[in-house]
């Protein structure tokens, strides 16, 4: 008798989106020229900011390696020295264009945000969690909007929902408004997208492929933290959302899907949601 279930979790859920945020992280690092795909860094496994010690997923360490390696590995440590590349200022900047903090204001009632005022608190762990996405909370179709961002060619635009469909299949929506333009530039989502490419072709992402198609896409395991489990009590638990996020075709998109698993019985997303994935995409192709 829960009212719970009659959530609905697109809108309503915040969630702390993991890896994929790192993609979101790199575009703005691509756009300020401050790296480049070919950029290389040595990863020893963790870095320490504000006596906090991050840590790469089970620890690892993948000595010297490249920005495309880092999507596609998907190193923590990478995304900070790509962060910190930035500054803090700049890569806020980012997030504001991206409308990270603000409703998308789709047309469905009761749609949750978040400030995120820990984050913006400004002391460089919090940014540095950020940007591999943890310690930053969105709803999936706020991540959805600042992803499409990409898809679109650097244009941040209000969400709408189909609004019918009629006999003979002509669909009538809301007018899209475009609220931001030129977020990142051309060539920086040109990088980016084959990067992403990259995840799927030899990546984490590998599940999430379409024979025939160029998928761009980015797996994210987050840890949950207690607060989101109702539980009185600071950090995170053993419990993790496992999502994965992309659009496809790659290089001319059409459609942009996120799929999103409240604790899975997987170690992480490449296992549970990149195969969904896989297969919503290959459905989504073959109908069309």
């Amino acid at each position: 008798s829960s009212l719970e279930i009659l959530k609905n979790g697109s809108i309503q859920d915040l969630f702390e989106p993991g890896s994929m945020f790192k993609a979101l992280t790199m575009a703005s690092a691509l756009n300020e020229g401050v790296i480049t795909p070919e950029t290389t860094y040595e990863d020893k496994g963790s870095v320490t900011l504000n006596g906090r010690t991050l840590y790469n997923y089970h620890g690892a360490s993948y000595g010297v390696v490249n920005m495309g390696q880092v999507l596609e590995k998907s190193i923590n440590t990478g995304a900070v020295f790509v962060e910190t590349k930035m500054g803090n200022k700049t890569f806020l900047k980012y997030l504001e264009k991206l409308g990270v903090f603000d409703k998308t204001s789709i047309e469905l009632p009761s749609e949750s945000y978040s400030k995120n005022t820990i984050l913006k608190s400004g002391r460089d762990v919090n940014f540095a969690t950020a940007a591999f996405g943890q310690g930053i909370e969105l709803t999936p179709i706020n991540l959805m909007r600042a992803f499409s961002v990409i898809a679109n060619g650097g244009k941040l635009i209000n969400m709408s929902i189909v609004d019918s469909v009629k006999e003979g299949d002509t669909i009538t929506k809301t007018e899209t408004k475009i609220l931001k333009e030129n977020i990142f530039s051309k060539e920086a989502l040109n990088q980016l997208t084959k990067m992403l490419v990259q995840v799927t072709e030899s990546g984490y992402g590998k599940k999430a492929r379409v024979p025939g198609y160029n998928v761009a896409g980015k797996t994210g395991t987050s840890q949950i933290p207690f607060a989101s489990l109702g539980i009185d009590k600071s950090g995170y638990s053993e419990k993790t959302w496992q999502s994965f996020i992309g659009f496809f075709p790659a290089f001319e998109p059409k459609i942009l899907m996120l799929v999103k698993l409240n604790n899975p019985n997987a170690s992480t997303a490449e296992y549970s949601a990149a195969p969904v994935f896989g297969k919503l995409a290959q459905y989504i192709v073959n109908y069309y």
